[in-house]
């Protein structure tokens, strides 16, 4: 209940503050939002991608104070489908995976000379995790993933064995009836392993020991597979996308260290 009306206030704060509101045009011809909030002599860009059925500042008001005040330029993304950004489907990473590449190329024009980060919560995690399987701007120094799931098909199977008892062939094909039906895809199309074992953009994964919606295990497959230098923080006693809360100093000492390293 507490960590509940911190981020409810936290929330409040961040959305009601002054800042810019401004658009892409995705390359499926969707209208994107986004929320800027530059800080005055920015020493690097953020990127901020928050998680599924959720929102910009939901996900990021209890950090974004942190973020000022290290120096971080922040653009909050609306997913696609959700908030104001246009779309009919969430695609589970498969498809925001482009629309992160369109802003880190959005932010990489606007403010040449600036290290890039991309950086996501849950939905938001696997969209930049993805993402860094992409052809990214050289701007991007490094990701920053919280909570991320592996790939569609891995989390419904997860979820829909756990809560709904399902076997796992039953979650599977669900999930790629969803896919196909509304993205064109199959569940297990992509995943952040397969994207990761192919990027040379430094990792950083951050979850919950005590993550009850995305297992702790999807976060060593993360770490495993990547082929870039990857450091991954395990937060004792966090539950889903509840690290920051739970263990800010461990979260942000992490983050200084990320940024320290690889913003030259």
């Amino acid at each position: 209940a507490a960590y509940r009306a911190a981020q409810k206030e936290a929330s409040q704060r961040l959305s009601s503050t002054p800042h810019e509101v401004v658009s892409i045009e995705s390359q499926d011809g969707l209208q994107l939002v986004g929320h800027w909030f530059p800080c005055p002599d920015a020493k690097r860009v953020v990127l901020a991608f928050h998680g599924w059925r959720s929102s910009w500042n939901w996900d990021f008001g209890l950090m974004a104070d942190f973020l000022r005040a290290e120096g971080c330029s922040v653009l909050y993304v609306e997913q696609r489908a959700q908030n104001e950004s246009e779309g009919d489907y969430i695609g589970f990473g498969l498809t925001e995976r482009y629309d992160c590449v369109d802003w880190a190329n959005w932010a990489a024009e606007r403010f040449p000379g600036l290290p890039v980060y991309l950086m996501g919560v849950s939905l938001g995690g696997a969209t930049v995790l993805m993402a860094a399987g992409d052809i990214l701007p050289a701007a991007v120094h490094g990701v920053i993933a919280d909570s991320a799931y592996t790939s569609p098909r891995a989390i419904w199977q997860h979820v829909m064995g756990k809560n709904l008892h399902l076997p796992v062939r039953a979650a599977t094909v669900i999930a790629d009836l969803l896919c196909q039906k509304r993205l064109n895809a199959s569940s297990g199309s992509y995943s952040t392993v397969e994207a990761l074992k192919n990027t040379d953009v430094p990792i950083l994964l951050i979850h919950g020991e005590d993550d009850h919606f995305v297992p702790l295990k999807m976060a060593f497959e993360n770490r495993d597979a990547c082929a870039a230098p990857c450091k991954l923080l395990v937060v004792p006693g966090a539950d889903h996308a509840m690290s920051y809360y739970m263990g800010r100093g461990a979260y942000e000492a992490a983050m200084r260290a990320f940024w320290e390293h690889f913003d030259k």
